[in-house]
């Protein structure tokens, strides 16, 4: 099994969709990018501790590749907010990529020169390509969060692009 932390705003809807992509074995929400040490949801959502609310989508690499990954996140937030996504707006919303591999960030790089070269979106991409730090996984309540809420709160849904 392979493993990338994706941010994409709110991450309930985030982890629903990545639950649901063929390949994809584990998933777990929490944050990432910030100062503070084990941050809670109530700090992280002040925007002052600098942390992003993220995904680790844990995946079969015999079953999707990690451009195939990659390319489905684009697919189901909005890469071009500079501000948060969709309604979610603030710092702790932004879209990045935290790459924990010289190979991951190359097959990033590589892919959102592609998806800019081909003006796949009507605006320039804000999403952010860092290396991961620090991954603090979130409270136990946001893991499965609209699996145990079905009426829960999601923004995201996915817009299959042509790559």
């Amino acid at each position: 099994m392979e493993s990338i932390v994706l941010g994409a705003g709110c991450f309930w809807g985030v982890e629903k969709l990545f639950q649901q992509l063929e390949g994809v074995s584990k998933t777990s929400v929490g944050y990432t990018g910030g100062e503070a040490e084990n941050p809670s949801y109530k700090e992280v959502c002040t925007g002052t501790t600098g942390h992003i609310e993220v995904i680790r989508v844990q995946y079969d690499p015999q079953k999707i590749t990690f451009k195939e990954v990659l390319k489905y996140f684009f697919e189901i937030h909005d890469p071009t907010q500079v501000d948060g996504q969709h309604n979610d707006i603030g710092t702790q919303y932004l879209s990045a990529i935290f790459y924990s591999s010289e190979e991951q960030k190359e097959i990033a790089e590589n892919l959102i020169s592609e998806i800019e070269e081909k003006k796949i979106f009507d605006k320039a991409l804000a999403t952010q390509l860092l290396p991961l730090d620090v991954y603090w996984k979130a409270e136990e309540y946001h893991q499965d969060y609209l699996i145990k809420n079905p009426g829960g709160y999601m923004c995201h849904f996915r817009r299959p692009i042509d790559l």
